[in-house]
């Protein structure tokens, strides 16, 4: 029976009440509860992974870039390579790669 009446007189403690509503309402029901909030950390981790491999490509560009600005060798690898460019005097012969990249772009020409 004491039980009952200290059950009783918790829930009738007026302060209880309003951090239990308070509780439930940062908790479950606003709009930035704590669901919303796990979903935006995970959110975040993935964008900073996605920020660190960026930078990296970005650095990686930027030194080939420098490297093509500054070698002469370089640059003529460069157009040989993605444009297929060549001298005057010499013939060119493209070989078709057997990768999965050349056989899908081959089957989308149908």
């Amino acid at each position: 029976m004491g039980t009952v009446k200290s059950t009783i007189r918790l829930f009738k403690n007026k302060y209880l009440i309003v951090l239990t509503a308070f509780a439930i309402l940062m908790l479950f029901i606003d709009h930035n509860d704590i669901f919303q909030q796990l979903e935006r950390r995970k959110q975040l981790n993935e964008l900073l992974a996605s920020k660190a491999f960026y930078e990296k490509k970005i650095e990686q560009t930027k030194k080939n870039l420098s490297d093509l600005q500054h070698n002469a060798a370089a640059l003529e690898k460069y157009a040989r390579e993605k444009y297929y460019l060549k001298k005057d005097n010499e013939d060119l012969f493209i070989v078709p790669s057997t990768s999965g990249e050349q056989k899908n772009n081959g089957a989308n020409n149908n």
